[in-house]
């Protein structure tokens, strides 16, 4: 198959993605839109290339190639490639509050056994309450699981830049009571404690 901008459905791919964020997601159908499709159902793989769009709910993910293939327990994984010199998008709605997690990076890596997801090279993680970018996190590889909302960050050789000629691993977090924004009425508070989005005890020591 190899229609410009055709629009998949494919049942091989429907769990291939986190269903940690809002529940609503689970039940809605996964749209993926791309050049060109290649489908094994020998080897359980399907081949998405050319600027691949694949949407479930809240959940975006964006990049140039996405490989989703299904191991014989039924646990499926995802790797986004970025197009050269741009990166992997990957985004969803966390269940019970009015935010977002939004992840970017040269390659995303999705693994459902674990339930976790890996920004590699250029990793960048960020939470948004509403719109309002409330923290920001760079490295070299951000590992974030879903079911704890613990994430880890590596630092590296690629990370170093003009303005981080160091690497080192870089974070801005916002203080909560103050991410809603100057001036404008916070949230409505969701029914029990809300979950914090936490960076790991053994931050940079984890390598995964």
């Amino acid at each position: 198959m190899n229609k410009p901008a055709c629009v998949l459905m494919l049942a091989a791919v429907i769990a291939a993605f986190p269903v940690a964020a809002e529940k609503a997601d689970r039940d809605k159908p996964m749209n993926a839109e791309a050049d060109a499709l290649r489908y094994d159902d020998l080897k359980q793989t399907s081949v998405f290339t050319g600027n691949v769009v694949i949407t479930k709910g809240t959940i975006i993910v964006r990049g140039a190639r996405v490989d989703v293939q299904q191991d014989p327990e039924g646990y499926q994984s995802a790797i986004v490639i970025a197009a050269p010199d741009k990166l992997a998008y990957y985004r969803k709605k966390r269940e019970g509050v009015d935010e977002y997690i939004e992840g970017e990076g040269e390659r995303i890596e999705y693994d459902s056994r674990a339930d976790t997801v890996k920004f590699i090279k250029r990793a960048v993680l960020r939470r948004y309450v509403g719109a309002t970018l409330a923290d920001e996190t760079t490295g070299e590889l951000i590992i974030y699981d879903n079911p704890t909302d613990v994430f880890t960050v590596d630092a590296g050789a690629q990370t170093k830049t003009p303005s981080n000629p160091t690497g080192r691993v870089r974070a801005l977090l916002a203080p909560r009571n103050t991410v809603s924004g100057a001036g404008a009425p916070a949230a409505p508070a969701p029914a029990g404690p809300s979950p914090s989005l936490r960076p790991s005890t053994t931050l940079g020591n984890d390598k995964k």
